[in-house]
């Protein structure tokens, strides 16, 4: 085991600083120092795959578990129409393209679903790096372009706990489907709800004994007994790991434990995307390139096509709305996990897998130069439209910077109640739920 761990970090270190000096995205070189030590390039058998396996895994919860630890409520309902609309629009618009894609391939219906769901996540983390990378971390669009990217992630969680429920029953019964949503919306809001009633009132109650030894113990225990949670409920691993960790965003150690998982996730990830690359023989590549091709320029297309619809109908400014498209032009950790999903669950074809990883590859190499085209083709578009559709660009433009500069401007009457406070206000004269809602409301705002 040492033995594999060895190969492993020693590959992926060199290539990844290969990648680094390259200025490439290291999560390639991870998944290309998978290929090296796989067991298709040399013929030989480097690490033991059972094991990689079970780190890989580890990686994913870790992963999940820090997505969660990302997420703030707060941020996810001051994101509102932008990023409901924003998600709801790429994930739907995606997966039709995707399952279409899959039906004209004469793929059967579950591998078409995988396929369709693989395609409508864009990387988190590759996005937000190429967003750093290009020098556009405070440019309008990113508040917008970050909080669709969350609720893609909680759309991705939730996908893949209802694919795994279809692909075990193997049945698309309609009332079937409703039914485990519901049972999965339920048992999410009970474990929510009891987790922020609970868990930061006992981090506050223990918090001067909490040095980062115990809290990253005490983190990783809560997150893997909430793992165990969801798996005996019949759900997966991966949603028990990141509901942990968005019910510890709501304590003021989020931070902290953020800082302290950041080396352990790092290196699981890595660990993950080794993983993947080793499941890749590359003379598949070479036999399946039509369709990587193909399933490459479908993500490029739909994701700037729903994307900047999504954001344009969510209120964005038409630029803002293309410079969003333009960066989610790949798929990333969450197109992998649904794919290993399907290959574990043997209800997908097994050319699916290296097609997908390598139209990530391809569509992740590209990104950072797709998204240097969204102002020339802004420009373009604009300079060509309408009088009518420049009109239209125009108001919405003046729109947003007005909404900007109200929300700079203090309100005039700085002690006139908030919604919130008038939520608070009105179940708070309820009896029964006094004490109850007095703790959550209190839970939920403290990193306020």
């Amino acid at each position: 085991m040492v033995h594999d761990l060895y190969i492993l970090m020693i590959t992926a270190g060199v290539v990844a600083l290969l990648f680094k000096l390259l200025k490439q995205p290291v999560v390639l070189g991870y998944i290309v120092a998978g290929i090296l030590v796989g067991p298709h390039l040399f013929g030989e058998k480097l690490v033991d795959m059972e094991n990689v396996e079970t780190w890989g895994n580890i990686g994913v919860l870790f992963v999940l578990f820090c997505i969660g630890l990302e997420f703030r409520m707060k941020n996810l309902f001051e994101s509102g129409k932008i990023a409901l609309v924003g998600a709801a629009t790429i994930v739907v618009g995606m997966m039709f393209f995707g399952f279409g894609v899959g039906k004209f391939a004469e793929l059967d219906t579950m591998n078409s679903l995988f396929l369709a769901a693989m395609l409508c996540m864009s990387s988190t983390t590759i996005v937000m790096k190429a967003i750093d990378e290009a020098g556009l971390t405070k440019a309008r669009f990113v508040k917008g372009a970050t909080s669709i990217l969350i609720f893609e992630d909680i759309i991705a969680v939730v996908l893949m706990v209802l694919l795994s429920s279809i692909a075990v029953k193997n049945s698309f019964e309609g009332t079937v489907l409703l039914e485990k949503v519901g049972i999965l919306a339920a048992t999410l809001a009970v474990w929510f709800i009891v987790g922020i009633l609970i868990i930061p009132t006992l981090f506050r109650w223990v918090r001067p004994y909490l040095n980062d030894e115990i809290l990253i113990v005490l983190s990783l225990g809560l997150c893997l007994g909430m793992v165990l949670t969801a798996e005996e409920a019949g759900f997966s691993s991966a949603l028990g790991a990141f509901i942990m960790g968005m019910i510890l965003a709501e304590t003021k150690e989020a931070h902290r434990i953020e800082h302290l998982m950041a080396p352990l996730k790092n290196v699981f990830a890595a660990i993950f995307f080794v993983s993947v690359g080793m499941m890749i023989n590359p003379s598949s590549l070479v036999a399946y390139w039509p369709s990587i091709l193909i399933v490459a320029a479908v993500i490029i297309i739909g994701m700037i096509l729903f994307g900047t619809l999504g954001c344009w109908w969510g209120g964005e400014t038409l630029k803002d709305s293309m410079m969003t498209g333009f960066s989610f032009v790949q798929i990333g950790e969450f197109s992998f996990i649904i794919a290993s999903l399907g290959s574990k669950l043997n209800v997908t074809d097994p050319a699916i897998y290296p097609i997908i990883v390598a139209a990530s590859v391809l569509t992740t190499f590209l990104t950072p130069y797709i998204m240097k085209a969204a102002v020339p083709a802004y420009e373009f578009l604009y300079n060509h439209a309408s009088s009518g559709l420049k009109a239209k660009i125009d108001a919405r433009e003046q729109q947003v910077e007005l909404a900007e500069k109200a929300a700079a401007q203090p309100t005039a009457d700085t002690n006139a109640p908030s919604s919130a406070d008038k939520v608070r206000h009105a179940v708070r004269k309820t009896i029964v739920t006094k004490r109850v809602v007095d703790l959550f409301l209190r839970n939920m705002s403290e990193n306020d």
